[in-house]
């Protein structure tokens, strides 16, 4: 059994690597399409920013780990990984849009429209994760 199983390590390691080079690549880039600094208002003890930002990232975990289920190569990975980046990109974007007060009421620490938007991206990434099984 442990012999298996470490023959399986390497395509464990591969996966993995890839899977946080995109969450860092998502990571980078959400933060950056963002007007506010969410990590130095997280270090603030911002509450809003915390959970705006969490519901992105888990938004986005959500497919990337279906596809690192159901994919055969890294490259398919890579690829369906970039697409749910950029759907949960858009759905900043449109959250943005509905509310375009957000923009300064998560940097002022309310809580609702952040947790909206964090609900936002949970659902539009289950249901993203949910449309990346073939």
């Amino acid at each position: 059994m442990l012999p298996k199983m470490l023959s399986l390590l390497p395509a464990f390691l591969s996966y993995f690597a890839v899977a946080v080079a995109l969450l860092a690549v998502f990571y980078l880039v959400y933060v950056n399409v963002t007007p506010y600094d969410e990590m130095a208002l997280i270090r603030q003890g911002n509450t809003a920013a915390a959970v705006s930002l969490s519901g992105a990232l888990i938004g986005f975990a959500m497919p990337v780990a279906n596809v690192i289920a159901h994919s055969d190569t890294l490259a398919d990975l890579a690829a369906w990984g970039a697409i749910a980046g950029v759907i949960q990109i858009l759905t900043y974007l449109v959250a943005r849009f509905a509310l375009p007060h957000m923009t300064q009421d998560i940097p002022a620490g309310k809580v609702a429209p952040a947790t909206f938007l964090a609900g936002l991206s949970l659902t539009v990434g289950l249901t993203n994760a949910a449309c990346m099984t073939y």
